[in-house]
Order: structure tokens, then sequence, then C-alpha cells
């Protein structure tokens, strides 16, 4: 799940290398944080937050075909 997140904003920002997926696990649940560089922020969440969760719908989708849950947390750039 983590690669799927990690592939997708990948794909959306201008600097992939700023790109850092982080991921806690507890009690069958995952928790994905998403840092992308501060220019980059607009792209990841879109107008209305609209790819942000279409990013969070899709992980739902992955984890619920492994029977877990999982939530998208898009943090701010340090």
């Amino acid at each position: 799940m983590k690669e799927l997140i990690e592939y997708i904003a990948r794909s959306l920002v201008d600097d992939p290398t700023q790109v850092s997926v982080n991921q806690e696990q507890s009690a069958g649940k995952s928790r994905i944080e998403l840092r992308v560089a501060k220019e980059d922020m607009g792209r990841v969440i879109g107008k209305n937050g609209r790819v942000a969760n279409s990013m969070r719908v899709l992980l739902r989708v992955a984890a619920a075909r492994e029977g877990k849950q999982a939530s998208l947390d898009v943090m701010e750039p340090r």
C-alpha cells in the first residue's frame, strides 16, 4: 500500500526526489503519511482536495482487498 501511494505521488509532482511516504501499523490499521515539496502540495491535494481524496479511495480499495484498513494523511512540508 505504501508503494501505491509513493508511485502515485511521484507521478504527480515536479520533484519526485522530495516525496516521502511513511507507514505506521497498529491493530490491523495502517496510517500512511505523505510528504512532498511545498511547491508540489497543490498538485497532490488538487482542486477542492479531489486528487488527495482519489488517492484515499484507491488506498482504501487496495487495503480492503487485503482485508485491512488504511488511511492517508498529506502532511505539511518541513
